[in-house]
């Protein structure tokens, strides 16, 4: 197995958020240096400037060109942004939108050449990093085209559950058009695929949610389920996609019978996450399934109101470094056994389960 040292590239997102508050905490214990070499793409001189203001205990930052001069023991930055750069705690600004996607172009640069084994993004402003380089939705979208994919899949990632979704940032009024059988069938090939790559899982079980409430009520509420959920979930099987459902969307996370599942694909964003960070805010993780790359965030925003007041919990952050550094080695551990398929006979190496940082050698979140 390919046991390089993971290089963990990550993006400051929002200078004015509390992007630089869950990183500096984050990377403040030794442990994580033991275990991956981060690499903050950023500004040395705004860390300083967030580290201050929240009285944060100082440590130095290893300030490199490139990452190939990354120190395998030592927290490194690259600065990214233009030395004249000015934080406004609190709120989005041309200048925190700027700074964003300048560090943001510099990291995906590296992570496409391979310089760097994973990128956990820190969160951004929709809206202030549009620019006519950036004119995306968010992070999911800007990689799934930078990286000449096609096709990806916004993966909601805690130790309860692991939530998709088929449309993500389009508006409400738009989803039932774009709820159709080849959506459907793009987003569950892309998560059964995840599930068995990226997660170990042998035959993972997936819950399909329907559209409308009570997933239609036999068509009483809407036909999408009869019309499209049922042909796409239909199909899925004969690819040998274990897909079950539809299943109403208030019924299934309030069953208590989550666990039966190893996944849910729901149709639309808040069906999915807002039941997701009621349960998992704390610890979740947005994971962009489906690409070449690994790519995690945690699942929170900029928060302004406490940007820059030492309030910020880093453990979000945490998860999405530790499940990025899974994600990884778990890939590592699929490529080899696909050129060694006889290894799969041997549970100790692949039995199916979650592989987690603690099993390969590194410290559970």
């Amino acid at each position: 197995m390919n046991d390089e040292k993971i290089i963990v590239g990550i993006t400051h997102g929002d200078i004015n958020g509390i992007g630089y508050e869950v990183i500096l905490k984050a990377l403040e214990d030794p442990r994580i240096c033991e275990i991956c070499t981060p690499v903050i793409y950023g500004s040395s001189k705004v860390a300083a400037y967030h580290r201050k203001a929240m009285e944060l205990p100082p440590y130095q930052l290893n300030s490199i060109k490139g990452v190939e001069e990354a120190h395998s023991k030592r927290v490194n930055i690259i600065n990214c942004v233009d030395d004249e750069i000015r934080v406004e705690l609190g709120k989005p600004t041309p200048m925190s939108g700027k700074a964003a996607f300048d560090a943001l172009k510099v990291a995906v640069e590296d992570l496409k050449a391979g310089k760097i084994h994973l990128l956990v993004t820190a969160p951004i402003n929709k809206k202030a990093i549009q620019s006519d380089e950036f004119n995306f939705p968010g992070h999911t979208e800007y990689l799934e085209t930078s990286v000449n994919n096609g096709k990806s899949l916004m993966l909601m990632v805690s130790n309860i559950m692991k939530v998709g979704v088929v449309t993500g940032h389009v508006p409400l009024k738009e989803v039932s058009e774009r709820i159709t059988v080849n959506a459907i069938m793009d987003k569950l090939r892309v998560l059964n695929k995840t599930l068995l790559t990226d997660f170990a899982i042998r035959r993972p079980r997936i819950a399909v949610l329907g559209l409308n409430p009570h997933a239609g009520d036999d068509g009483l509420l809407g036909m999408e389920e009869k019309e499209v959920i049922i042909p796409a979930i239909e199909k899925a099987k004969q690819e040998g996609i274990m897909a079950m459902g539809p299943y109403a969307a208030d019924g299934l996370f309030g069953s208590g019978q989550l666990e039966k599942f190893d996944a849910i694909l729901a149709m639309y964003h808040d069906q999915g996450l807002a039941p997701f960070k009621t349960i998992a805010f704390a610890d979740g993780v947005n994971f962009t399934a489906g690409l070449p790359v690994v790519r995690t965030s945690p699942d929170h925003g900029t928060a302004y109101e406490i940007a820059g007041q030492n309030k910020a919990d880093h453990q979000s952050f945490l998860s999405a470094l530790y499940l990025g550094l899974d994600v990884v080695k778990n890939r590592r551990i699929h490529a080899e056994i696909s050129k060694n398929p006889l290894k799969s006979a041997n549970k100790d190496i692949y039995d199916g389960k979650d592989v987690s940082v603690k099993d390969l050698g590194g410290d559970e979140e």
